[in-house]
């Protein structure tokens, strides 16, 4: 039956839930603990074995008090057994020693206090050569829990050992036995990485990043379990600043050569073959459903929130990381969408949870530069915040414990409404200039009656975060025309008259369970007394009022019912009052228990301490000796330090002609560069000299053509030209005129010219004064048109009086040519 009953516990201690309930509710642990003490005599026995087995199941991440009943004994049963030699039994021993351990610094101290421990830590030691790598795994948190900050610990766990250390803990996590073994791997790197020295020999681990990424190839497994384990172990090291850029290195830069492919086709899925990439398998587990994988989701969330902080943080963004940020923006928008309130609260509650940390995510990806807060704007919208908003404040207006209770915890549903909807006005408030129609929906929303709960818990919540984003929109929402500020403080002062009335009956419930019991129970007696007495002067009254029909009977039976119904509710009160001061008695019983069994273990601490303090003076004459020794080094390391030092002096003059050289060397290096910039302007203008020299002479050849044709026909045209001589002289006259009205035009183009130059300054002024206001705007765009328009107008002109001077030219160049024919030695070949 035994037997029977312990295999169905186990079966009921698979979730997290049920081993809480069977833990703290129902005392199992010190129940199996019990069976394992009576069957001490027989460890290998069946039934023991299957109690370490729950035990270990009930212990994992539950801190166990020293207190418990049969945890001594216990504790005795498994350093017995573990320095046994019976195979089957070592293992469970050792899982269940190594949850009783974690994080329990009584049950530390219990058992470093024991006679035998020094046998029992040679034995852990042992173990660590051992075939079984659960066995190593369960050794090693054992050790670290109880030798990590001492002499032991020191040197199991030194620069020498460390490195083997992570090399053998993370083959076990990649390579493990099962998740069992994975899972106690993360707990003991986890462990290891809250002591600042093992942290930074593990941020100068020179496989680090090869660990790291076949670590993060576990992600790529459908197992939940596994991977919120490696999530853990990863958010760990987050924590460790020295691990974080190195982390961010492994994560996103593997994955780069794909990211910006990938979230071209985010639609489409995440195919397999895009699974391989570290960054894309995080995302995968972040868009699973709440259902199942909610603390992988979170932890996913938490993960990625930490790495972009680190990677966007830095001074310049590699392109991968935001390429990851483009791909990653519309898988959280995808998260927002969807509030299902058919489904329980439970499921609500999940929900609003993944909802707050995505848009926190947002907010810090929207915080980190100028690029992420483009990617973000571009890719949210409106209708999917204002959407969020509205599923949010109906779920909250129709939650009866919302609009009942008061907060009392941070799991109250009313609190997980209100941080999702707080976060997402949040966001809404940093987009509302970026997005459109964003700014009129935020204020829109803020104005709305409903969001006068969620306001008040954040404001008069004890939280700072909470505080200061209530607070950030309350300024906001202050101005506007229609926001419910006097509703707010109503409800505001409800929910602080709550805390006031519930630290009230706190103090008075106190005050009644310190008061004396003999009284409380007198009291009750006599009033039970005085109720039977009642009932039998009413019964008596009533047979009275049938015999004689009284008229005032009546009214002296409701007066009797009055007193009746008074000293029923005192009645109940003292009797409330009588269980909770037996409470209180038991409470007191079990604390004068626990006193003197401290008291005992001050005691034995105390010899233990003296017996230290010996050790202590023994350590201090052993370091004396050192320190003489030590001094005489410092003298060595002084006379050392002056060679330094006259070294150091010999290399700063060094230092200083360094630097005049280089200074020389920039300054002939600058005349250099000078000189090459001298010599292409030189050739570029040579080449336009070749360019017109070469024009120039097949003019000449051109003109030396004409002349030889004009030089055959001049015989016939001698008298055509005596006859045009006198034109000839009229046609100078004339040049003359039109040179003068081309100076004039020339005169006249300058100024043309002057003039298009200050309206060109009085563009950049109208364009200066562009930015300060949206109606300056308008007005400066009207003159710049008209002042476009007039330029327009001067450039035709321009040309029309180049084409016009254009036409002189010709005109007078086919004057002088034909004027050359006869008085070669005239000709102006200027013009």
């Amino acid at each position: 039956m035994t037997s029977s009953i312990i295999s169905l516990l186990a079966q009921l201690a698979c979730d997290d839930d049920s081993r809480e309930i069977l833990h703290s509710s129902y005392s199992l642990t010190s129940t199996l603990a019990s069976v394992i003490h009576c069957h001490s005599a027989t460890p290998g026995e069946p039934l023991v074995l299957q109690c370490l087995q729950v035990l270990q199941k009930l212990t994992y991440n539950t801190r166990i008090f020293q207190s418990t009943n049969y945890i001594h004994e216990l504790i005795a049963f498994l350093m017995t057994n573990i320095q046994s030699h019976n195979e089957d039994i070592i293992m469970p021993c050792l899982g269940l020693m190594a949850n009783l351990c974690r994080d329990n610094h009584s049950v530390q101290s219990h058992i470093k206090s024991l006679d035998n421990v020094k046998p029992f830590y040679r034995t852990l030691i042992n173990f660590l050569a051992h075939n079984s790598l659960t066995v190593v795994v369960f050794t090693l948190s054992i050790l670290a829990s109880l030798t990590l900050n001492e002499k032991v610990g020191e040197k199991l766990f030194d620069a020498k050992n460390i490195h083997q250390t992570f090399q053998l803990v993370f083959n076990i996590i990649v390579n493990g036995d099962g998740t069992l073994t994975r899972k106690y791997s993360v707990d003991l790197l986890v462990d290891l990485l809250r002591n600042p020295k093992i942290a930074d020999h593990l941020s100068r681990y020179q496989h680090f990043s090869a660990c790291v990424s076949q670590v993060l190839g576990l992600l790529q497994s459908k197992d939940p379990d596994s991977a919120a384990k490696v999530l853990e172990l990863l958010l760990a090291m987050c924590s460790v600043s020295g691990l974080r850029s190195l982390l961010c290195e492994v994560v996103f830069k593997p994955a780069a050569p794909k990211l910006r492919t990938a979230g071209l086709r985010q639609a489409d899925g995440l195919d397999g073959g895009r699974k391989t990439e570290t960054g894309l398998a995080l995302v995968q587990w972040l868009s699973l459903p709440v259902e199942g994988a909610e603390s992988c989701s979170l932890q996913a969330l938490q993960l990625l929130n930490e790495l972009l902080e680190e990677a966007l943080g830095a001074e310049s963004v590699s392109e991968c990381v935001l390429s990851f940020v483009e791909m990653l923006l519309p898988v959280l928008l995808g998260l927002l969408r969807g509030l299902e309130a058919a489904q329980g609260d439970a499921h609500l509650r999940k929900q609003c949870h993944r909802i707050t940390h995505v848009t926190s995510l947002l907010l810090n990806i929207l915080h980190m530069s100028d690029s992420t807060r483009c990617l973000v704007s571009r890719q949210v919208s409106t209708q999917l915040c204002l959407t969020q908003v509205e599923s949010l404040l109906s779920c909250c207006h129709s939650n009866s414990s919302f609009n009942c209770h008061p907060p009392g915890s941070d799991n109250d549903l009313s609190q997980v409404y209100a941080d999702a909807l707080l976060k997402t006005l949040e966001l809404m408030s940093k987009l509302r200039q970026q997005v459109k129609d964003m700014e009129t929906s935020f204020y829109r929303m803020l104005q709305d009656q409903r969001i006068v709960t969620p306001l008040s818990l954040a404001l008069t919540s004890h939280h700072r975060e909470r505080v200061q984003t209530g607070l950030s929109l309350l300024f906001e929402a202050t101005p506007l025309p229609d926001f419910p500020s006097l509703v707010l403080g109503e409800s505001m002062a409800a929910n602080n008259a709550y805390r006031q009335r519930e630290s009230e009956l706190s103090v008075k419930r106190v005050a009644v369970q310190e008061g004396p019991p003999s009284s409380i129970l007198d009291s009750s007696c006599g009033s039970r007394r005085s109720v039977y007495c009642l009932a039998d002067r009413i019964q008596n009254g009533l047979e009275l009022q049938e015999q004689v029909k009284d008229s005032h009977v009546s009214d002296i039976i409701d007066v009797y019912e009055q007193k009746l119904s008074a000293f029923a509710s005192k009645e109940s009160r003292l009797q409330d009052l009588l269980e909770a001061k037996a409470l209180a008695l038991s409470q007191a019983d079990r604390l004068i228990a626990q006193y003197r069994f401290q008291r005992a273990q001050a005691e034995a601490e105390a010899c233990k301490l003296g017996c230290l303090l010996k050790e202590a003076e023994r350590r201090r004459e052993d370091l004396q000796s050192e320190l003489s020794g030590q001094v005489l080094e410092v003298e060595r390391c002084k006379a050392d330090m002056e060679e330094l030092l006259q070294h150091n002096a010999r290399l700063q003059k060094d230092s200083e002609e360094h630097q005049s050289l280089k200074g020389a060397y920039n300054a002939l290096l600058n005349r250099f560069n000078e000189s090459e910039r001298l010599l292409k302007e030189l050739q570029a203008a040579h080449i336009s000299l070749t360019k017109q020299s070469d024009t120039l002479r097949k003019n000449q050849e051109a003109l030396t053509l004409q002349h030889e044709k004009m030089a055959s026909v001049l015989e016939e045209r001698e008298q055509e030209i005596r006859s045009l001589r006198a034109d000839l002289q009229q046609k100078n006259s004339d040049i003359t005129g039109l040179r003068g009205a081309l100076r004039a035009e020339e005169e006249k183009m300058k100024e043309k010219d002057q003039e298009r130059r200050d309206l060109e300054e009085t563009v950049d002024v109208l364009r200066k004064e562009l930015n300060k206001t949206e109606q300056a705007r308008k007005d400066a765009s009207i003159k710049a048109s008209s002042l476009e328009m007039q330029k327009s107008t001067l450039a035709t002109k321009l040309k029309q009086k180049e084409d016009e001077l254009n036409k002189h030219s010709s005109m007078i160049a086919m004057i002088h040519s034909l004027s050359g024919a006869k008085q070669k030695n005239e000709v102006n070949l200027s013009l």
